[in-house]
């Protein structure tokens, strides 16, 4: 890719700060970095850095300086939350990022990297999504404010790069999953739930699960630790002003992922369907030849990351149901 020669491998031992580092993405990215020897790793919760205070952001950047930043760091929900809350998730989405970035120019930090969400494509737009359809249609309703707030971060940061030459990137990923997923029984997206769902049966010892819609609808999910994967080598590799998407570049029916997940979790009964509750968009898939080409693929098949988040998820069941 021409646009990878003006960047080389990230300096490990230099002040890497990432942005949201407790959350699915970002712990995961945490994990990877340290995995490759990054030596300077910096993380706050959000208790220690609300990243909505403006003050409070520069103040940080001033005595921490780092050198590269990852923006990890967002406020998210399903389509419920999304429907219910479009002030919260357009003005604290705005906020996180304004802050961040203004901050990161103002201490001269040399490389960013801002991860955004598919959620920013046209809702009708041709499939598998390339990375220039953005802005060319109307966005999902359900979730407008949220992608909104996504936009104005990809053209934040092409408008560093255009005004200060600096090798800022946003990288775009699908549906994610892994450890440190939402399983709450309100706030989860489909993969978790359909966990959350086979697990509680098997627990109870019912042989019965009803799951939503035909089961028809195609999607893609990537697993976090390869999306964390993709994200250091972009930081490594690659540097150009339009946004890279990351996924797998294949899709697979609501109803396969549902038959593997009962395999996974030793559910032999009966799923049933409920056709009367909607399926929601019929396919969503990333193209993603512009990070094949630069020579990045997912590693991580999807029974074998269903098979280490079903673990996972029952390692911290507990906790994650007296956390709602």
């Amino acid at each position: 890719m021409s646009e990878a020669s003006s960047v080389g491998p990230l300096d490990r031992s230099a002040r890497t700060y990432i942005a949201g580092h407790r959350g699915l993405v970002g712990s995961a990215i945490w994990r990877r970095m340290e995995a490759a020897g990054f030596e300077s790793l910096v993380g706050r919760s959000s208790s220690e850095l609300d990243l909505r205070d403006r003050n409070a952001v520069f103040e940080f950047f001033a005595a921490e300086q780092p050198q590269h930043v990852v923006l990890a760091a967002a406020k998210v929900g399903g389509i419920l939350a999304n429907s219910t809350y479009p002030v919260d998730f357009l003005s604290e989405n705005l906020r996180i990022q304004t802050n961040v970035m203004d901050a990161a120019l103002e201490t001269g930090v040399e490389r960013l990297l801002f991860l955004g969400s598919s959620c920013i494509y046209p809702k009708l737009a041709p499939q598998p999504i390339t990375e220039d359809s953005l802005l060319t249609g109307h966005l999902e309703p359900t979730n407008d404010a949220y992608a909104i707030a996504k936009i104005a971060g990809i053209l934040g940061v092409q408008a560093v790069r255009k005004q200060h030459g600096l090798p800022w990137i946003s990288a775009m990923p699908t549906n994610l999953y892994g450890p440190g997923d939402n399983f709450s029984p309100t706030g989860s997206h489909v993969l978790p739930a359909l966990i959350r769902r086979y697990d509680e049966t098997v627990r109870s010892g019912t042989d019965r699960v009803t799951n939503w819609g035909t089961g028809s609808p195609r999607r893609e999910f990537l697993h976090v630790d390869d999306m964390a994967d993709a994200c250091l080598f972009l930081l490594d590799h690659y540097d150009g002003p339009e946004q890279v998407n990351v996924g797998t570049g294949k899709d697979t029916t609501i109803r396969e992922i549902a038959e593997t997940i009962a395999e996974v979790t030793g559910f032999a009964g009966t799923t049933e369907w409920d056709t009367s509750k909607p399926d929601g968009t019929p396919q969503k898939l990333l193209d993603v030849t512009k990070l094949r080409e630069a020579g990045w693929e997912a590693q991580i098949g999807l029974r074998e990351g269903l098979e280490s988040t079903v673990r996972w998820y029952r390692d911290n069941a507990d906790r994650l149901r007296e956390a709602g």
